[in-house]
């Protein structure tokens, strides 16, 4: 399949764009003006929603897994993302990489040392655990869970919500278009205009968060390296170049810019896996593998399910309920950007792609660089626990500065970290672009760029009013309104499908009619083509030939059931 074959319209941003990118920039206008003002206020709606909503947020990211399976599982998962005769339009290598470039590799490369290794010295909800071993194995098992299959599921919901009113229903790009099954044009009024200003909103601050979170580790690694600072201003800085080179990327569109750099980040996180792999504990990496996948399927729904309603549970705010909200923040971005790349893959084929694919990644991703550090840290007594809890961004980088070539690998993945931030800035600001631009598939130059100026000084004054924890709170805050609007994506998506299931059901039905009804017809012709050659031959050649007879079809007891 050609991946230059589909086209798109450019067309020009509409009033969500106006009103959201107001928005946006009085909330960087605040946060630069007053950092602790907006940092008080931060944390005053982080409580009220983690206090209050915490265990909404517990049941309906457990939902959208299962829901998810469910599609792809069922008849439904069939039905494809697209006209009938549509195919895919990229390539599978190339799809996969441009999942993980739209920004949640971002998240595999900070977390994948970092969470093992925290919840190896704080247990998951204070679970007593008697021996270092059994802690290991519960920090390997809570890092795969927060990055396997319920951030997938959360994606995997909205971009087949999006993918399917788009290719096939012919809708805009647009979160509202979900609705229009429900509300009909009324998608499209100020209803759906609100739908949208809410989506981009809750995207705008998830996608800064992760800006903030590969300054973070960008600065870290240089100063790991070098004699560079790892502080705020450093941040700034490194924030300030990205923004300048995705504006590069950004200008050479989806199928140059992010479709190659996107090949050549998973090809060095490739690298940097197969590394670690073959450098370090060979045979821990791989026992751990099975250990922590059979402890993850195992425990998937009772890890799904558990609160702690009787204690006081910082940890689950903390850790848990942060990480669902920050990709249900995401959702609008990623689901709209992966409904992007997926046009012409049925529900089931995609469902494989973006749940099952990258879930076993996590498995191994984790399991090898944070199970890595655990080794070093269990058996050689490394220090790298104490480095984590003092500055979590600087994890990948002790760990593998306890291996050969750990500076060459600390490079390569700082090289990595950069791409990634490049190829999240112009998937973010070609997402938003789309959302702002009455769901145009091919937004304007300065549209992309506005919105990746603005997420840019978003993730600043989020880093100014209070670093990760800042992160963490506008993500948590952000995404419980988005949640809503899912739960009733889901409702829509349920009508289309039945009633295309259907359809195709009938449609598959009538073709199978007119080929038994042509076949009949056929045989009828042949039939009767003899008849009338035996009929039309001699009396002496009619006595040397066996007689025929014309078949009574209507006493066929297999014709008179097709």
């Amino acid at each position: 399949m050609s991946e230059e074959k589909y086209t798109y319209e450019t067309k020009k941003p509409d009033i969500v764009f106006t009103v959201s990118a107001i928005l946006v920039a009085a909330f960087v206008a605040w946060g630069f003006i007053s950092p602790s003002h907006l940092e008080a206020t931060a944390t005053a709606a982080l409580n009220f929603t983690i206090e209050t909503f915490g265990w909404f947020y517990m049941i309906v990211a457990a939902f959208f897994v299962a829901f998810v399976i469910f599609l792809a599982v069922s008849p439904f998962g069939k039905l494809r993302l697209g006209k009938p005769e549509d195919r895919p339009e990229y390539k599978f290598y190339t799809w996969l990489g441009m999942l993980f470039s739209a920004g949640i590799g971002v998240g595999f490369i900070f977390w994948g040392v970092a969470e093992p290794v925290l919840y190896y010295v704080d247990t998951p909800l204070g679970q007593d655990v008697e021996t270092e071993a059994q802690a290991a194995q519960l920090g390997l098992r809570y890092g795969v869970y927060h990055w396997a299959f319920h951030p997938w599921a959360i994606f995997s919901l909205v971009a087949l919500a999006l993918g399917y009113v788009q290719f096939r229903k012919d809708q805009p790009a647009l979160i509202s278009s979900a609705f229009y099954p429900l509300v009909g044009n009324r998608a499209y009024g100020a209803f759906g205009k609100g739908i949208d200003i809410f989506a981009v909103l809750a995207t705008s601050t998830g996608v800064a968060t992760t800006f903030g979170l590969s300054a973070m580790q960008i600065s870290g690694g240089l100063s790991y390296l070098t004699n560079i600072p790892n502080n705020v201003i450093t941040q700034m800085i490194i924030i300030g170049i990205v923004a300048f080179l995705f504006m590069f990327s950004a200008a050479t569109g989806v199928n140059k810019g992010i479709r190659y750099l996107s090949v050549i980040n998973l090809t060095i996180g490739a690298i940097l896996l197969l590394f670690m792999i073959a450098v370090g504990p060979t045979v821990y990496i791989f026992e751990n593998i099975t250990t922590t996948l059979g402890g993850y399927i195992a425990n998937l729904v009772p890890m799904s399910l558990t609160l702690t309603p009787f204690t006081d549970s910082v940890w689950l705010g903390s850790f848990t309920i942060f990480y669902w909200a920050w990709h249900i923040a995401w959702a609008p971005f990623m689901g709209l950007f992966i409904a992007r790349i997926s046009r012409g893959r049925t529900i089931r084929e995609f469902v494989a792609g973006v749940l099952i694919v990258p879930s076993l990644l996590a498995v191994v991703w984790f399991t090898a660089f944070g199970g890595s550090a655990l080794y070093q840290e269990i058996f050689h007594d490394a220090g790298i626990a104490a480095i984590v809890m003092d500055t979590v961004e600087l994890a990948l980088f002790a760990t593998l500065a306890e291996f050969p070539l750990g500076g060459i690998m600390s490079a390569l993945a700082v090289i990595l970290i950069v791409i990634f931030f490049i190829t999240s800035a112009d998937s973010a600001s070609y997402t938003l672009g789309a959302m702002t631009s009455q769901g145009s598939l091919n937004p304007t130059l300065y549209v992309k760029l506005a919105w990746g100026f603005l997420i840019a000084g978003t993730a600043a004054v989020l880093l100014l009013s209070g670093g990760l924890e800042g992160l963490q709170t506008a993500s948590i805050v952000a995404a419980l309104p988005f949640s809503l609007i899912m739960l009733v994506m889901v409702v829509s998506m349920m009508k289309m499908f039945i009633q295309d299931l259907k359809k195709e059901k009938n449609q598959a039905r009538e073709r199978e009619r007119r080929r038994l009804k042509e076949e009949i017809l056929t045989e009828l012709e042949e039939e009767i083509e003899d008849f009338n050659r035996d009929t039309s031959s001699s009396p002496a050649e009619q006595k040397k030939k066996p007689g025929k007879k014309l078949i009574n079809r209507k006493n066929n007891p297999e014709d008179k059931e097709k």
